[in-house]
């Protein structure tokens, strides 16, 4: 089974841009039709974040955008709608259960899937009553992925 902290490969490095780019561009590089699926990923950690970009665009038809912090996420948000969002909960600005409660205070993200990881994830009650996905890290890539197909059956 591959670790998401394992060596990031070359194709990892090529997808950094997306983490790189100002929100402003970002939104504009995303997909703006209904059709398509954008996840939207608050990774503080660049070597982790990429880990998921290049795992999620290679395995899945879903498009990751990456972002460091919580204050980018609002950002983006305004222009692009994630119809999965994953969130360290260790990060910059705010903590990911800050994070969450800002994002599904706006009506078009109430309802949006949320996948949380940290190896400090928060207490068992703050995950059950918004009902999020936790994920301790380090995690096995197919076990995200599973969670990442599950959630987005529709």
């Amino acid at each position: 089974m591959q670790y998401i902290t394992e060596s990031m490969t070359e194709s990892a490095q090529g997808q950094m841009w997306q983490s790189e780019l100002s929100t402003e561009a970002l939104a504009e590089v995303a997909p703006q039709s209904a059709e398509d699926k954008t996840i939207l990923i608050v990774e503080d950690d660049d070597y982790i974040g990429s880990m998921l970009v290049e795992a999620l665009h290679q395995e899945t038809p879903y498009r990751p955008l990456l972002v460091n912090d919580g204050m980018q996420a609002l950002t983006l948000v305004k222009q692009v709608k994630p119809c999965l969002i994953i969130t360290d909960y260790r990060l910059p600005l705010m903590n990911g259960i800050e994070l969450y409660d800002r994002l599904h205070a706006l009506n078009e993200l109430a309802g949006t899937p949320t996948i949380m990881m940290s190896a400090y994830l928060p207490p068992q009650e703050e995950v059950r009553k918004r009902n999020l996905v936790a994920l301790n890290k380090p995690f096995e890539l197919d076990e995200l992925l599973d969670k990442v197909d599950s959630l987005l059956q529709c």
